[in-house]
């Protein structure tokens, strides 16, 4: 099976799939990266994906797959890698849908002071994306961080690469203000091989 993933390196949701990819050893994997945004999309994507949206997985053994879960689950049922444990599959997949949850609210944000006019930009608007990513935090820094100790889970990467966005994109926000524990987690998996090879671009 060929497979070629259509990604654009700063995204959160492209880096789960990638780190991934990394851990499981998945290095047969194409990588087609593109430039693309809400206002200008890329047409090859377009017509990989009706929704255009990054990542999306080509094969040849079937038509294009899309949203990061999907490709994931995918990707770990292809190399057995256990990502997903059966004996915490709803607390991964959990943590993994909050996870992308704080990341849309955050690109959002992104989208709001990038594509819209200065002068019809809402702050309020952006105040109530950011809101939804701090309960998310404080949600993991306190009944869900038990979740993220043990063996590698999908809820650790996706949880990572989220924290990573929040620093490269909302660093004036500071997150880990107040949330110590999270923080000292995030240090300690930042580190880790994966995530250092997939450190997305600061520009």
């Amino acid at each position: 099976m060929s497979l070629t993933l259509i990604h654009s390196p700063a995204s959160p949701f492209v880096r789960k799939v990638r780190v991934l990819l990394i851990e499981t050893g998945q290095d047969d994997v194409a990588l087609q990266e593109v430039s693309t945004s809400p206002m200008a999309t890329d047409p090859g994507l377009m017509a990989a994906a009706p929704l255009a949206k990054i990542p999306t997985l080509i094969r040849d053994d079937g038509p294009a797959m899309f949203d990061s879960r999907v490709i994931c689950r995918f990707l770990d049922d292809r190399a057995g890698a256990g990502l997903y444990p059966e004996s915490r599959l709803w607390e991964v997949l959990t943590l993994e849908a909050l996870s992308d949850g704080m990341c849309e609210a955050a690109v959002g944000m992104v989208y709001e002071r990038r594509f819209r006019p200065e002068e019809k930009q809402m702050p309020e608007w952006l105040d109530a994306q950011w809101a939804k990513v701090a309960r998310a935090l404080d949600a993991v820094d306190g009944p869900w961080l038990s979740h993220l100790a043990g063996p590698l889970t999908m809820a650790q990467v996706a949880i990572g690469c989220a924290l990573c966005y929040l620093d490269l994109r909302h660093s004036d926000r500071n997150w880990r203000d107040g949330r110590p524990e999270l923080a000292s987690w995030y240090a300690s998996f930042s580190e880790r091989p994966s995530m250092t090879a997939t450190e997305p671009p600061t520009s």
